[in-house]
């Protein structure tokens, strides 16, 4: 179970390193991924630093990206 709580400021989570991913577009429609220490992962949205931090697990991400992947979510589009 993850030290952190969903909804967190981000900019609260000192030391982590933000990522981005190298496929977001230059009008910041991005999300950054932070590793926390207890294994958790930290998401927030690129165009909000300070605001909320949501918390995954690792197997969470996995199950997203594997989705995401399998084109599980297209139904989601505009």
């Amino acid at each position: 179970m993850s030290l952190y709580r969903n909804g967190i400021a981000a900019d609260s989570l000192e030391g982590v390193v933000w990522v981005k991913s190298r496929h977001s577009d230059h009008q910041g429609n991005c999300v950054e991924l932070a590793a926390l220490p207890d294994g958790a992962v930290a998401m927030r949205n690129s165009r909000d630093p300070q605001g909320p931090a949501l918390i995954y697990t690792r197997a969470e991400i996995a199950a997203f990206v594997s989705g995401a992947k399998d084109d599980e979510f297209m139904s989601f589009t505009a």
